[in-house]
């Protein structure tokens, strides 16, 4: 991902944020996807491999896409007050929006 990419997902990102439109951490992010609220998860850049791998599983069980993003922890939680390395996205539009910068 190059940096306009990273910044594109970053302000994408804050506004989804102050829309309420994300939940924060695996376990929150795992129940969005499960109860079919979550439209797209995004994983962190430093999330480890038994995280992406446990997201990728579940997220695979209910056809929720996964978006790899650029963004650290660190980054993430100076975005959503929460360093976390899995959010997912409940909204379509919010969702849709981070699949089209992770696709160009």
């Amino acid at each position: 991902m190059n940096s306009e990419k990273k910044q594109k997902t970053a302000d994408l990102l804050t506004i989804c944020i102050k829309a309420g439109r994300a939940v924060k951490g695996f376990d929150s992010s795992k129940e969005a996807v499960e109860s079919g609220k979550a439209f797209a998860v995004l994983t962190a850049a430093d999330a480890s491999g038994k995280t992406v791998k446990e997201v990728r599983f579940v997220c695979g069980k209910y056809n929720v896409p996964v978006i790899d993003t650029e963004l650290e922890k660190a980054e993430i939680g100076r975005y959503c007050g929460k360093e976390t390395a899995v959010l997912a996205i409940c909204d379509k539009g919010f969702a849709g929006g981070f699949l089209k910068i992770a696709d160009n």
